[in-house]
């Protein structure tokens, strides 16, 4: 009993050990979520729904914003070629970016609609929105101009707004906004601005969201998060930019606003750490 009671402590002790820096741990994902790409809260389900990447199946979860368990799993009529993030429109409905683009090679980037409908249901059908560069016209480029990955993306005004994560040596955290038209068919990206976050592997972005009130965007790498604010139009780069450093150190590839000052992230599994849905609170 003593040996018991002396385990119980100890793993309590571990537990309240652990250091998520300034984020509130919210609760550790289900093992089908290993390797979650993206995450959405959408209002009207409070829920968040998530992604996995590629390799996985493809299919979206439904996930409690209160200790990140499972409600419902959705089978997706799509392969997952590589799934990187979520996000979705003022009216409920979901979108899917398969355009993670490593090699830079792929000439069948996409963005998957899922009707609100569908969410409630155990399969979707959905809607293809294809798209390529403006910019680029060799697959893949030379290795120095191999900025055409992307993992981050959300909905503004009818468009999508893709964030692409560079491939470059000493420019990894060198990103490209380009604008994508939200209706079906077969688009040209429109090149709109960059950003640089620094030159390590560890400042590229993996996820993207904007605000309900839409003024506040928010990129999320390794190492920090930035948020714009005061920007005119569709041009985010502009006006105030707030630095979050993180002092937690995981794989995070999801981030999404429940409300205009509260985060949510979620990281990969990675080794013993990762897999776990966090909160923070932002100004």
């Amino acid at each position: 009993m003593k040996k018991k009671i002396l385990f119980i402590c100890s793993l309590m002790t571990l537990v309240s050990c652990q250091n998520f820096g300034q984020l509130k741990m919210v609760g550790d994902l289900s093992k089908n979520l290993k390797e979650v790409s993206g995450n959405e809260f959408i209002k009207s389900t409070n829920s968040i729904w998530m992604i996995n990447d590629s390799g996985n199946k493809s299919k979206i979860y439904e996930v409690s914003n209160k200790k990140g368990k499972i409600k419902n799993v959705i089978d997706v009529d799509a392969k997952n070629k590589d799934w990187e993030d979520i996000t979705s429109d003022d009216d409920g409905n979901l979108y899917i970016g398969d355009f993670g683009n490593n090699d830079n090679d792929r000439k069948n980037l996409r963005i998957l609609k899922i009707k609100k409908k569908y969410l409630s249901k155990k399969e979707a059908d959905i809607e293809v929105i294809e798209f390529e560069y403006e910019n680029q016209d060799k697959f893949p480029p030379k290795k120095d101009e191999r900025f055409f990955d992307a993992e981050a993306f959300f909905y503004f005004n009818k468009n999508f707004y893709i964030f692409t994560k560079s491939r470059v040596d000493d420019e990894y955290g060198k990103t490209f906004l380009y604008k994508v038209p939200a209706e079906k068919g077969s688009h040209k990206a429109k090149l709109l601005g960059s950003y640089n976050n620094g030159d390590k592997n560890y400042s590229w972005f993996t996820a993207a969201d904007i605000s309900n009130n839409k003024k506040k965007v928010a990129l999320l790498s390794q190492k920090n998060i930035i948020i714009f604010s005061d920007f005119e139009g569709d041009n985010f780069f502009s006006g105030k930019v707030q630095k979050i450093k993180l002092k937690h150190h995981s794989q995070k590839e999801g981030i999404c606003f429940k409300n205009n000052r509260t985060l949510y992230i979620t990281d990969e599994k990675n080794g013993g750490d990762g897999c776990n849905l966090y909160k923070l609170k932002i100004d």
